[in-house]
């Protein structure tokens, strides 16, 4: 089993709080053993490879690092707006100064728009401009590192989520120009990190050291610290960041050699890392909320369905003993309204007396309903199987007189006994008397009824029901039990169904087999009682 990481039902589930799976934890050590067997390549046999100077490499790269950290800040600031998480904001602030750090850097690259860079930049301008950039970002992945695991009154943020978003990126802005302002203005007095527009000097070299320790200070702090997606990804950021400044400086100290444009892949690479994490986990993400609405209208309709089902279960229970009732009531009214010969008061009595039992049946019925919902409310007793058989048979006693139907029962006698709920076995035995009665009622030839009971060598009892009627079309036989299925005009389609989930519920089977002849034959089957002998 694989550990997961819980996230508290009070934190919303973003990149911030997510923790990484394993697969993620193996594709991060995947792309920096990658990136390590780059450098060492570019390190070893390309070190003093010069490529010839290409002009449109410079803006090319530029752009895609601003596109790329923008993108990658307007995510970040979406999910900060979600969590109001201060050390959220930290990290997109950090993308979006590296970004936008960028755009002076571009503008006063000698030989891109003008031969000594444009904005009145000097000769170190550029140098330190990007110098400043790969400080900046490692101190904001610093701040979000010390923030993401503060009290909540700390870590969080209150008001309006528009006017404190405008407000970090307007710091944001007014940082980089700042920035761009004093570096092209102290031009002249900064250490000289450039020799000419190609060569850096040696100074670059300590300056860089110090740029790759700054890196890894941040790398660690966020290895000790709760390790979530984001934080997984920053790291291997960093960690192409800190390639990309010592291929700079110690591999490549001249602009347009080998080690210098890998240094700027490294640094597309790096850029291009959390952006791409953002949007799989939020079409991950996505994906999942999808889902889940799509799971909630399939629920729903089940809730639906099931509710329509359970209606249409309870008015199919409810309708034959409702219909016996009330053919028994119209039998006595008319025994009682006689004149001629005198009213025939115990046949009368007799109607009554159906009536009542029909009455009793009705409330077992909508009792047996209700513990059919309840967990642990079903009873099953020791009961003779025969027994509900001659029930069930004088509960459809008017029916088969009513359609001149004869009754052969082949019951065994000396069976064993079984266990069970009485009122729901004979609703079963009911539903199929009854089913097997409307068939053969819309038949002119022989009309018979047979029942039989029997003993299986599998521990079970077996009932029998067969008729005379038309039979099932063999289309209609594998689809017979489903609920909502029938083959009756003004049936429900919930009789069968409910028989069969009633003797699944006794351990036992329903079943429909052809008949030679006509008509159709159902069976179930009920497990004998434990220590029951023929």
């Amino acid at each position: 089993m694989r550990a997961v990481s819980a996230v508290p039902e009070e934190r919303p589930l973003t990149l911030v709080t997510l923790p990484p799976s394993r697969t993620q934890r193996r594709l991060a050590l995947g792309v920096v053993l990658a990136s390590l067997i780059a450098f060492s390549i570019v390190a070893g046999p390309l070190s003093t490879f010069q490529l010839p100077r290409i002009d449109a490499f410079v803006p090319c790269y530029g752009t895609a690092i601003v596109v790329n950290d923008l993108i990658t800040a307007v995510l970040l600031l979406n999910q900060s707006a979600i969590s109001r998480s201060r050390a959220t904001l930290a990290v997109a602030s950090a993308y979006l100064f590296a970004g936008l750090m960028v755009i002076p850097w571009l503008l006063t690259f000698p030989g891109v728009f003008a031969p000594g860079g444009l904005l009145g930049a000097g000769l170190q301008s550029t140098a330190w401009l990007s110098v400043l950039r790969y400080f900046g970002f490692p101190a904001f992945i610093i701040g979000y590192a010390l923030l993401k695991d503060a009290d909540p009154p700390r870590g969080s943020w209150e008001g309006s989520v528009g006017a404190t978003i405008l407000s970090h990126v307007a710091m944001s802005t007014a940082i980089v120009c700042i920035a761009t302002v004093l570096v092209i203005a102290s031009d002249a007095y900064l250490p000289a990190i450039a020799i000419d527009r190609v060569h850096f000097s040696t100074f670059w070299r300590y300056l860089a050291s110090c740029l790759i320790v700054w890196c890894a200070v941040a790398i660690t702090l966020l290895w000790f610290r709760r390790l979530s997606v984001l934080d997984l990804w920053l790291m291997v950021a960093l960690c192409a960041y800190a390639i990309e400044i010592y291929l700079s400086a110690f591999v490549g100290p001249a602009r347009f050699s080998a080690a210098w444009i890998a240094a700027r892949i490294f640094g597309f690479v790096s850029s291009i890392l959390v952006l791409s994490v953002l949007l799989h986990e939020i079409t991950t993400l996505y994906t999942q909320l999808l889902r889940a609405v799509l799971a909630h209208r399939r629920e729903r309709e089940a809730r639906l369905l099931t509710g329509d089902t359970v209606s249409a279960s309870i008015a199919h229970e409810i309708k034959q003993p409702l219909t016996a009732i009330a053919a028994s009531a119209k039998a006595g009214l008319n025994w009682l309204d006689r004149v001629d010969p005198d009213p025939n008061v115990d046949r009368a009595r007799d109607a009554l007396r159906r009536v009542e039992a029909a009455g009793q049946s009705a409330d077992a019925v909508i009792e047996n309903i209700r513990a059919h919902f309840k967990v642990g409310a079903r009873t099953h007793a020791s009961l003779d199987i025969d027994d509900v058989i001659q029930g069930a048979l004088a509960a459809v006693r008017d029916r088969l007189r009513i359609h001149r139907v004869a009754v052969r029962a082949d019951l065994h006698g000396l069976l064993p006994r079984i266990t069970g709920e009485r009122i729901q076995l004979q609703q079963v035995l009911v539903n199929l008397m009854t089913n097997a009665i409307d068939a053969m009622a819309m038949t002119n030839g022989e009309r018979v009824l047979f029942i039989s009971s029997e003993v299986r060598d599998s521990g079970y009892v077996m009932v029998s029901v067969e008729d005379t009627g038309n039979g099932i079309a063999t289309d209609a036989v594998d689809r017979i039990f489903n609920p909502m299925f029938t083959t009756k005009p003004d049936g429900m389609g919930m009789g069968l169904s409910i028989c069969r989930s009633i003797i699944e519920a006794h351990h036992g089977r329903l079943w429909v087999t052809p008949n030679h002849g006509r008509g159709a034959m159902f069976h179930f089957t009920v497990p004998i009682a434990s220590g029951s002998a023929c």
